[in-house]
């Protein structure tokens, strides 16, 4: 007879084997079904059913990709740079949709692009409160913002847990801020976890002046 502990681990040890298997395979079946839609744009006479006579899944991956990959050739001359700015103009005569499309559009560059500085460093500021520390990325401060302030400030985007496209966005004294040495997927996987999975390299505790990490002060 088995132990209730017994049962308990075992079933909690098969749960971690499970669960994130069944995800993924969820989660690249729904990518790959929303990629199969890409196919709607061939004729009907190139259709695997038509020809083959059964759907393969997965040729919606490839015809995605090269149409991807194809739009970034285009636009990389001059002629596809001016039909880019064409279209993009006539998107920004659509009301709601252009608000919707720049906004996703600005992030978008910031994370993709070669030349943007999304998330440069990763560092340790005080919030929610003094005596709590939380992870947050470096940006960048606005030109418009920095000639306004009156000391050395840094832009920090404070993800939320575990759903780290959300979060908080402020401005913090140089001087107060921890600068760590770890990588930026590090923390990310550190946040989506919720901690529990922890970054396999160490993270230094010496900030960007050459200081160990402060005490949090307390409360008289």
């Amino acid at each position: 007879m088995f132990k209730n502990t017994s049962i308990k681990s075992y079933f909690i040890t098969g749960l971690l084997i499970w669960v994130p298997l069944v995800i993924t395979l969820w989660v690249l079946d729904l990518l790959v079904g929303m990629m199969d839609h890409s196919l709607q744009l061939l004729p009907n006479a190139l259709l695997t059913e038509n020809w083959l006579g059964v759907h393969v899944p997965g040729l919606g991956v490839i015809l995605t990709l090269l149409i991807v990959f194809s739009t970034g050739v285009l636009a990389a001359n001059i002629i596809g740079q001016r039909l880019v700015l064409f279209w993009e103009g006539i998107l920004a005569r659509i009301p709601v949709f252009n608000t919707i499309y720049n906004s996703v559009k600005q992030v978008s560059d910031t994370l993709f692009s070669g030349t943007g500085h999304a998330f440069r460093k990763v560092l340790l500021v005080r919030y929610p409160h003094p005596q709590a520390w939380s992870l947050a990325f470096q940006t960048n401060v606005p030109v418009e913002v920095g000639v306004r302030l009156p000391e050395d400030y840094v832009a920090v985007f404070i993800p939320t847990t575990p759903s780290p496209v959300n979060g908080f966005y402020f401005y913090v004294r140089r001087e107060d801020v921890i600068e760590l040495d770890m990588s930026v997927d590090a923390a990310f996987k550190y946040i989506v976890s919720m901690g529990v999975v922890a970054p396999t390299k160490g993270v230094g505790n010496v900030n960007g002046n050459g200081g160990i990490l402060p005490k949090t002060p307390t409360s008289q």
